[in-house]
């Protein structure tokens, strides 16, 4: 894990993960730490969600050269947190219509329904960066 600044000086968690499915707990820990340290607590529930979606769907999805990894990445920017998950595979993800006893296919709708925002960027080199944008609920003393 790497807490630091990015360039315009906003705070970021990044972190590296084997393609294993533990990492998602793993992951969900570190997270629950930044939102701490931001003072955001009250979207914690919901943020652990979407990245729980968005880390799982990497790990079962991004077939990839085995020793790549899958980097999270947590970022407060302005008024909303963003959550970045990144892999090395160019398939990109859809949302699937997952049938009424489907144990799976259902992820990326639960973003799209708790994220304000949520899509899929390029990334320099190989592969793909999925995200999602959250509001950020002011807190006392903010305007």
């Amino acid at each position: 894990m790497q807490e630091r600044q990015d360039p315009l000086n906003r705070p970021e968690t990044v972190c590296r993960w084997a393609r294993n499915p533990r990492c998602v707990g793993l992951a969900r820990v570190e997270l629950r730490k930044s939102l701490a340290a931001w003072g955001l607590a009250t979207i914690e529930d919901t943020a652990l969600v979407v990245l729980s979606e968005l880390l799982t769907n990497a790990v079962r999805h991004a077939h990839v050269s085995p020793g790549r990894e899958i980097e999270t990445r947590f970022q407060l920017a302005g008024g909303d947190l963003r959550i970045e998950v990144h892999d090395a595979s160019d398939v990109r993800p859809h949302k699937r219509a997952a049938s009424s006893d489907s144990e799976c296919g259902r992820g990326l709708a639960l973003v799209g329904v708790l994220a304000d925002q949520w899509g899929v960027s390029e990334r320099g080199g190989v592969g793909k960066s999925v995200w999602a944008l959250m509001s950020v609920p002011p807190r006392d003393g903010d305007s």
